[in-house]
């Protein structure tokens, strides 16, 4: 059946005007509009028209399908966790009002959720004043990265495009790659590179020596890793510039956050180098994404692939848009790009009943189709890291790949699970979020919840919890 719902996109039309920095006046004379019929688009008093949306397009070169896809319930999830705090609980804010706030004032949304984050922090904080210590930054530097590329749909479209440039003087074979690298560095740069025991570097994989100019790698590392390392010094050298200005305009608010955000820029275009998007993503579709496949063919780590394919944002070239996570053993997500859609909470962890927790091959990837309390579901997939570099770890990380089901299609490590008819594994949010009955895999009562306890019963799922 056809979608005939209007399009009421005011909130998402304002911030696109702010972020090129127009006022009203100017964007209505872009459009061939008037200003007070813009600010009526703005205001949601008149629909988006199919006309109004291919001018957008064509006029900012924006994808509509990205426009017009909904980010207001994801908004929405993370206003609701906030708003199910503590603090706050017992006011007890109806969900039409989340969503409402979300879809109609996604700048107070945001400000919100910068005000929870920053107390999170705080409440982790020690007493630091007591020890002397300096005052930690009210947002952390990992959060405000996180953040920024977030905004960015993890895409430098400039860094790209110069790493593209930059690969064209390359090897595609990731072996006579790693020599070029080598060769440059020593000839345009004057940087030797030279392979350690990793006793001399005592607990670190890769070192530059800025007096004597020489790039120290650990024995320990693979090629894949050896190969990144390479990358990594020459794109700072040759994009810095490049990266400098990326740096800039993402507006870092303390020095931590703008060395972090400069080195998370050096591995994008690292990265870029080494999987150049074009090559890259014909290779990812014509192989429909098979993992081992685009490993070997470029010469990556599963974890360096990983990121790449939620990097395939660029218009008019889009991959699949998979989030991305990097979990231990104890579930902690330690990394994590949302792409289109992500299951789980934002601002909390996963849920016990994805598998992804317990992946443990490195050779194989597992899969696991799962469905949300709302009933979107989501094919995932895992692949154990290898301890290379770390063998004295005793945790093994899991990269985890997902994406929502309509993609299975274009995924070969999606065959023969059939979205509609194949039962799914229902999911939460995270356990004190989540308000599915009888789940026994639960480890806390949704904060949302009375407790049910009865002293005559004991349920198979732990902590019972009223339905109103």
């Amino acid at each position: 059946m056809a979608d005939n719902r209007k399009l009421y996109l005011g909130p998402k039309l304002r911030v696109l005007r702010r972020e090129l920095g127009l006022n009203q006046t100017r964007m209505a004379e872009e459009l061939g509009v008037s200003p007070s019929y813009l600010n009526h688009l703005e205001r949601n008093q008149r629909p988006l028209t199919a006309q109004m949306l291919l001018r957008l397009a064509n006029t900012y070169d924006i994808d509509i399908r990205d426009f017009v896809a909904s980010t207001q319930e994801g908004a929405a999830h993370a206003l609701g966790e906030i708003l199910s705090d503590a603090l706050v609980r017992d006011i007890g804010i109806a969900k039409d009002e989340v969503l409402e706030v979300a879809e109609n004032y996604p700048g107070v949304s945001e400000a919100i959720a910068r005000f929870y984050r920053a107390l999170s922090d705080l409440r982790r904080l020690p007493e630091r004043t007591e020890a002397g210590g300096s005052p930690a930054p009210l947002l952390a530097p990992i959060d405000w990265l996180r953040e920024t590329i977030a905004r960015a749909g993890n895409h430098f479209a400039e860094l790209d495009a110069a790493a593209e440039a930059l690969a064209v003087e390359m090897n595609d074979d990731p072996a006579v790659m790693q020599a070029d690298l080598r060769a440059r560095l020593k000839t345009l740069h004057g940087m030797g590179v030279q392979t350690v025991r990793a006793d001399v570097l005592a607990g670190t994989l890769r070192h530059y020596d800025m007096h004597r100019r020489r790039l120290l790698l650990s024995e320990r590392l693979p090629a894949s890793g050896r190969l990144f390392a390479l990358a990594y010094h020459l794109c700072s050298q040759e994009m810095a510039e490049s990266i400098a200005a990326q740096v800039n305009r993402a507006a870092p608010p303390d020095e931590d956050s703008r060395r972090l955000a400069a080195i998370a820029l050096t591995n994008y275009a690292a990265a870029a180098l080494i999987m150049p998007y074009d090559r890259f993503r014909q290779a990812a579709e014509q192989s429909r994404y098979d993992l081992p496949l685009l490993r070997a063919r470029f010469g990556v780590s599963g974890e360096q692939l990983a990121h790449r394919l939620t990097s395939l944002n660029r218009t008019g070239a889009r991959g699949v848009p998979f989030f991305m996570a990097k979990l231990n053993r104890a579930g902690i997500v330690s990394k994590r790009f949302d792409g289109e859609a992500w299951p789980f909470a934002r601002l909390g962890g996963t849920c016990p009943r994805w598998d992804a927790h317990d992946a443990g091959r490195t050779d194989r990837v597992e899969r696991q189709m799962i469905e949300t309390l709302e009933g979107r579901r989501f094919v995932t997939f895992f692949l154990a890291l290898p301890s290379d570099g770390a063998p004295e770890a005793r945790s093994r990380p899991v990269i985890a790949l997902g994406c929502e089901a309509k993609h299975a299609g274009r995924l070969v490590h999606a065959d023969g699970i059939d979205v509609e008819k194949d039962a799914p594994t229902e999911v939460g949010p995270t356990c004190h979020l989540c308000e599915r009955r009888g789940c026994p895999d639960r480890a806390l009562p949704p904060v949302t919840r009375a407790l049910d306890l009865h002293g005559y019963e004991r349920t198979v799922s732990p902590f019972p919890f009223r339905r109103v």
